[in-house]
């Protein structure tokens, strides 16, 4: 269980699913660890967060635990997707843990915002990948099919295709270097995904594809706090075993940032 998540199902106002997809990884594969992973490096962080003055364990979090992953990718899409709208339809919001970022697409297609936003060191904006529609290096191409704009924060590498198809009226780039002065300024309802390789591999060695030059942890958490209010849905993927928990520990903090931001700001 995810530490602090203790409500119950019929109670909950945020449903956490581990999703320990692991299946097109192109550099270092571990992800299918990184569910069990983020609840255990998140044993350690108090339960009282002072910035927002609220108990974790008081914003009916609930752990529907791990639904494990099976070779066949779409089928798994949909049955994780379908896990979403039941929790929708219980009027509670969406937390995924990854897991690959093709995760991220069963929680976009059931929550069908108007922006996703995703904290990414890749554009993902690949038509496929090897051959593979389906792959953690086309999330964002895949989540424009259902959302009408994608905001990629942090973004510093991609094909020249990929940079082409960024230049589009419906993405929009945020690279590092402007963070500390972007504002989020698009309308309606937003996913937020977070992409644990959007941090400097300084600070979140354990995952697939490292990208130097990247952000700051608390530069993460400030747009986690901005998009936190007015999003329909959250994930935090790409967390592998290839560290001494420092992945697991941002992306556990982040979502726990995510919850008090939304809660306090939605509230």
């Amino acid at each position: 269980m995810f530490p602090g998540a203790v409500a119950e199902r019929g109670d909950a106002r945020y449903v956490l699913f581990g999703a320990p997809l692991d299946r097109s990884t192109t550099f270092q594969p571990g992800t299918r660890f990184g569910p069990d992973r983020v609840r255990r490096f998140s044993r350690a962080f108090d339960d009282y967060d002072h910035r927002t003055d609220s108990r974790f364990t008081d914003l009916a979090v609930h752990d529907a635990g791990d639904l494990h992953a099976w070779d066949d990718v779409p089928e798994y899409l949909e049955f994780l997707g379908g896990q979403v709208r039941d929790a929708l339809a219980d009027g509670a919001v969406p937390l995924l843990v990854g897991g690959e970022h093709t995760v991220s697409l069963a929680g976009v297609r059931a929550c069908e915002p108007d922006v996703f936003v995703a904290l990414d060191a890749h554009l993902d904006l690949r038509a496929e990948y090897d051959g593979n529609p389906l792959s953690h290096a086309t999330v964002t191409r895949r989540a424009l099919e259902t959302a009408g704009e994608a905001v990629v924060v942090g973004a510093r590498t991609g094909s020249e295709a990929e940079w082409e198809r960024a230049g589009a009226d419906d993405v929009t780039v945020v690279p590092p270097e402007d963070v500390g002065e972007w504002t989020p300024d698009f309308e309606g309802e937003a996913y937020l995904s977070v992409d644990v390789d959007g941090a400097d591999p300084a600070f979140a060695p354990g995952t697939g594809t490292m990208e130097p030059f990247g952000l700051f942890p608390r530069e993460m958490r400030r747009i986690v706090d901005r998009i936190a209010p007015r999003a329909v849905g959250f994930d935090v993927v790409e967390v592998n075993d290839r560290d001494d928990g420092q992945a697991a520990a941002l992306a556990g903090k982040l979502l726990r940032t995510f919850v008090y931001a939304r809660a306090n700001g939605a509230d």
